[in-house]
């Protein structure tokens, strides 16, 4: 069993992300933290709660960072574009809603979790890294206590998708990024290089709609929006990014990794750009020596994680969802 929370910034892909933790057989979700990115920190939590109420997750939800941990970095404007004005594909959402988040900030969250449970809890993180670094810069004791730590961020052999090197979780709080890949835990790293080549069809999701009920019906609507924005980049679909780090953490043996310590450029025109120094390889002295190996994705069996993520969407006992 995967004890997990979930830091996130809900987000399309997000919503897809949770309803996969929530459905699958080995998740037991502990905790759904928040952090500005895709919305507003405002917004991110609503949606969060929202989700939660919806669907009904025992999980608590904690707000998290509203800006980045450099108070001299912007936050940057949400992706309106992306995932609509507000962060759900511009569906309706009640004006008031029941749930209400845990009285600790996200960071304390994680901290408490983690040393409640010492060596059970993993995070996976799917937004910005303010959250994960304000803990272990606070607690770096919990390093030792987390099971895992699964990111979906960055870009190591391709574009990324705010700049020429920089994919959008990690350029929205570089500092944080370096800090949480440099620190001594056990970190996995799911980015653009095998993100994008994930890639659910409007009929996939549909015929998923179908078989699944509300809550699959509630992702294919709100899913809409991110399907018009993915055709200007793909002809039929959308890239199912934050779903991929899920299906790691529970299928890992469909997904081809690297080991190596990874850096994080924080200025200049490469700003947010992740750069992994394979192990093996031999340099002169450079920032990268004396960090941690960490493992980031380099190949993936995309039609395998594709039916894994339809499978335990809809809730059909699958011997990939029960893959460790």
């Amino acid at each position: 069993m995967h004890k997990v929370i979930f830091d996130t910034d809900p987000g399309i892909d997000d919503a897809m992300a949770l309803l996969f933790l929530h459905h699958h057989p080995d998740v037991e979700l502990v905790g759904i933290t928040t952090v500005f990115g895709n919305g507003t920190i405002e917004e991110t939590t609503r949606n969060a709660l929202y989700l939660k109420e919806a669907w009904g997750i025992a999980a608590p939800v904690a707000r998290g960072a509203a800006a980045p941990i450099d108070p001299a970095r912007t936050r940057g404007t949400p992706p309106r574009i992306v995932h609509g004005d507000n962060a759900l594909g511009n569906f309706p959402l009640p004006d008031r809603i029941a749930a209400q988040p845990d009285p600790r900030p996200a960071h304390h969250f994680i901290i408490d979790a983690v040393r409640a449970d010492p060596g059970n809890v993993s995070i996976v993180a799917v937004g910005r890294m303010t959250n994960l670094a304000l803990a272990i810069a606070e607690a770096p004791d919990i390093a030792s206590k987390v099971r895992q730590v699964v990111l979906m961020g960055g870009a190591f052999a391709v574009p990324g998708n705010v700049s020429p090197v920089a994919e959008a979780n990690i350029m929205g709080d570089p500092e944080a990024a370096d800090i949480v890949m440099t620190a001594p835990w056990k970190l996995a790293v799911i980015g653009l290089d095998v993100t994008m080549r994930t890639v659910m069809t409007r009929s996939h999701l549909a015929e998923l709609a179908r078989r699944g009920g509300e809550r699959v019906q509630f992702l294919s609507s709100i899913s809409q929006h991110y399907f018009d924005f993915y055709s200007r980049f793909l002809e039929d679909g959308m890239a199912v990014h934050d779903s991929c780090a899920c299906a790691y953490l529970v299928a890992p043996g469909l997904f081809t990794m690297r080991s190596g310590p990874i850096r994080v450029v924080a200025s200049g025109i490469a700003d947010g750009q992740t750069i992994q120094k394979p192990d093996g390889r031999r340099f002169p002295p450079n920032a990268w020596d004396g960090k941690p190996s960490q493992l980031a994705c380099i190949d993936i069996d995309a039609e395998g994680v594709l039916d894994l993520i339809g499978d335990t969407l809809v809730g059909v006992p699958s011997d990939l969802a029960k893959a460790v």
